[in-house]
């Protein structure tokens, strides 16, 4: 049998994955580049060969860098969709519940990503199509606060401006407490103080 007929023991191994699959995976890996290099070396030449694939492959799933970049922050906020989602599920009815929910479950989120996700948020704020990306997931966090929290708000209830400054205070608490300036529950004693002055402003 000739060289050219033989089959390699790679390509007899290679597990065929769906896009899903193969999404997920690039999805990891790219997140295990920043964690350990830094948002500047994630490119998707770089992508490709961390994941062990052909470029086209990478290439088909995110077209650009700037693609790529918003896959990871879409991932990120599906994640803390879900966290969040499940814990104003089982929290009580309460204000205090319910603003201690919405504040653990931020911090928690940017927690469990660890020192990567201030990286990616730069790299967003860098880029006009990006910062575009980042904003329209911040309104539909902010509509789902908005929606948790009006049992507990005034008539008018919360104004929008209250609502970005929640989220500057969210995002400003859980670098620190990522970057050990602050403890994890500092963070969310001071994030949920925020949440709760907030919701009694719209009261007065």
């Amino acid at each position: 049998m000739s060289s050219a007929m033989k089959t390699s023991p790679d390509t007899t191994k290679r597990i065929r994955l769906t896009r899903e699959q193969r999404l997920s995976q690039l999805i990891d890996v790219a997140w295990k580049l920043v964690r350990e290099e830094g948002t500047d070396v994630l490119t998707l030449p770089r992508l490709a060969e961390e994941a062990a694939v052909a470029k086209p492959v990478v290439y088909d799933h995110f077209g650009t860098r700037n693609g790529l970049l918003a896959a990871l922050y879409q991932d990120f906020d599906g994640r803390q969709t879900v966290v969040m989602d499940a814990a104003i599920a089982e929290s009580a009815p309460t204000l205090e519940a319910t603003a201690r929910t919405i504040a653990s479950s931020y911090v928690d989120c940017v927690l469990t990503q660890g020192r990567e996700i201030p990286g990616v948020l730069a790299a967003l704020a860098g880029s006009p199509e990006l910062a575009a990306v980042k904003r329209a997931y911040r309104l539909l966090y902010i509509d789902k606060c908005r929606t948790v929290l009006e049992p507990f708000t005034g008539a008018d209830g919360i104004a929008q401006a209250g609502f970005w400054a929640m989220l500057g205070a969210a995002d400003g608490l859980s670098e620190a407490a990522a970057t050990a300036e602050i403890t994890a529950e500092e963070a969310k004693d001071e994030l949920y103080e925020t949440i709760a002055a907030m919701v009694e402003r719209s009261r007065r």
